[in-house]
């Protein structure tokens, strides 16, 4: 008997592809995905995954990411939703005061986390 192959949800591929679901094309979205398929967008991403990751609008993972706060930081700043590259290039360029303390509080939480892996490993840290 041959194996099953395994599928995930659209929504679990676009979370791996770090992809907005919405943003996808509709046939993206309307089967499940399998390992293979999803290695294969990996692999050689077509056009629109392409356009996508460039342009956006992003999931507020990537955007998080891309402006250096966490998730956390752009709910406290008030960003709900999806962000184009634009737009978060646009929050770059302005600067606002809040991006620069979320940053910092970034840094400091990866610090914290950093110095506790230290102790855990029995490193002494200084």
């Amino acid at each position: 008997m041959a194996a099953k192959t395994q599928t995930m949800k659209p929504e679990t591929a676009a979370k791996k592809l770090e992809v907005l679901l919405a943003a996808t094309p509709q046939a993206f979205r309307d089967h499940d995905i399998s390992r293979e398929q999803l290695a294969a967008l990996q692999a050689e991403p077509p056009e629109w995954l392409v356009a996508l990751r460039r342009e956006g609008p992003h999931p507020r993972s990537v955007v998080a990411a891309r402006l250096g706060v966490s998730k956390s930081g752009l709910a406290r700043a008030g960003i709900s939703e999806p962000l184009t590259t634009a737009e978060i290039g646009a929050i770059l360029d302005e600067a606002p005061d809040w991006l620069g303390v979320e940053r910092e509080r970034q840094r400091m939480v990866r610090a914290e986390a950093a110095r506790v892996k230290r102790e855990k490993s029995g490193g002494t840290g200084a």
